[in-house]
């Protein structure tokens, strides 16, 4: 991307505000029968709806997105629960990640009643060769399913599959549960992810991005309802 800056491996936009770009994309636009008469709960519902928009914008407010990490191209969904990250590897091969936002949650509890929260992210990612159109071999790809925590990536299943496939056959053979495999095997597989940029500094960075998109998605969410409840 032309002029942005890399930090940590992230490809950030020139400055700009995202709330600025949520709420553009929110707003109500276009005629509106003023005298449209709304009930007394619809109109209070309007009003909390505007305060909590307003509320979110300037606690926690969302910045813009970026678009790249490391090899990595991000392609995010706006209005969807997961984000699609590209790229090619060393060896030529062609990446595709698909992680979706928060789906899991572990509350470990600490000293002086403490809790320590970890928030889960289910993930996979498909490897493969050439273009996957010409011959059988191109065509099968390699795909892990992981867990993604906050600081740690986690390989749950190793299998052979077709990369065009969006669902593997239900009786697909997937493999044993990866912490059955021999350790020197599952170690074997990491520094195979690893080589690709596919690790803990990527699960690290996508805990980040989802951390943001969910503000994204949360304040969008609020101003369509509101924008229903006004048209």
């Amino acid at each position: 991307m032309i002029g942005g800056a890399l930090i940590n491996g992230c490809r950030r936009r020139s400055p700009s505000s995202i709330v600025k770009l949520i709420s553009s994309a929110i707003l109500c636009r276009g005629t509106h029968n003023t005298c449209n008469a709304y009930s007394p709960s619809e109109s209070k519902l309007q009003r909390l709806l505007s305060t909590e928009i307003q509320y979110q914008c300037d606690y926690a407010p969302p910045h813009q997105p970026v678009t790249e990490y490391g090899r990595f191209m991000v392609e995010d969904r706006p209005g969807e629960q997961s984000v699609t990250m590209r790229g090619k590897s060393s060896e030529d091969e062609n990446i595709k990640i698909e992680a979706a936002m928060f789906d899991g949650i572990i509350v470990q509890q600490k000293a002086e009643g403490q809790e320590n929260v970890h928030l889960h992210i289910s993930m996979s990612v498909d490897i493969w060769k050439g273009e996957g159109t010409n011959n059988s071999n191109s065509a099968n790809a390699m795909k892990f399913v992981c867990s993604a925590w906050p600081n740690t990536l986690e390989i749950q299943k190793v299998f052979m599959c077709r990369h065009d496939d969006a669902s593997p056959p239900a009786r697909l053979y997937m493999g044993p549960q990866f912490k059955n495999l021999n350790t020197r095997l599952q170690i074997g597989f990491y520094e195979f992810l690893n080589t690709r940029g596919v690790n803990d500094g990527l699960s690290m960075f996508l805990h980040k991005y989802m951390m943001n998109k969910d503000r994204i998605e949360l304040i969008q969410w609020l101003g369509k309802l509101n924008c229903f409840l006004k048209t």
